[in-house]
């Protein structure tokens, strides 16, 4: 909506010269709109920024030190690693959920090529995932998870670590 759409009624009656009474419904309603249009396209361009401000916390695969961000909220779960260009071999993304069930994730407005580990409660490894950059492909976790860690594409391979394997972090229980 053009902003002098806006006070298109308000000239109207002006011209008129009708009582502004006559098009104040009118004129609320395009000010309704308008407001409502900037506010949605502020919050898209919003979205389409990285997050990288959310809490973080230290994991440990062996001799390998994580430093994972916190996505607790549905929102930032939601949003996830989308818009990231890059990311340090050593960082990644843990989804705390707050309760174990299947969970699915796809890679929608994700730039770089990610694995997704799907954790147990105690941080051991159900199954990984390899995940293609903006792809709607849906993976699952093979039972029931809590969390779920992402890292750059291969990560757990270069690794060598497999289902079975148990990552170590205050966020898990013992």
């Amino acid at each position: 909506m053009k902003f002098t759409s806006l006070f298109a009624p308000l000239l109207t009656c002006l011209q008129r010269q009708l009582p502004l009474e006559h098009h104040f419904k009118s004129l609320c309603r395009s000010a309704s709109v308008f407001v409502l249009g900037t506010a949605l396209s502020l919050n898209a361009m919003s979205q389409q920024a990285p997050q990288l401000q959310l809490p973080r916390t230290k994991l440990s695969a062996g001799m390998h030190m994580l430093d994972v961000q916190l996505a607790q909220t549905p929102e930032q779960r939601q949003t996830g690693l989308m818009w990231r260009k890059d990311m340090p071999q050593h960082e990644g993304m843990l989804f705390v959920f707050e309760q174990a069930t299947t969970q699915c994730f796809w890679m929608r407005n994700t730039l770089i090529p990610l694995s997704a580990a799907f954790l147990s409660d105690d941080g051991t490894i159900v199954n990984i995932a390899e995940m293609k950059p903006q792809s709607d492909d849906s993976h699952c976790s093979e039972k029931p998870v809590r969390f779920v860690l992402e890292m750059n594409a291969g990560w757990f391979a270069k690794r060598q670590l497999k289902a079975g394997y148990q990552l170590s972090g205050t966020v898990f229980k013992r």
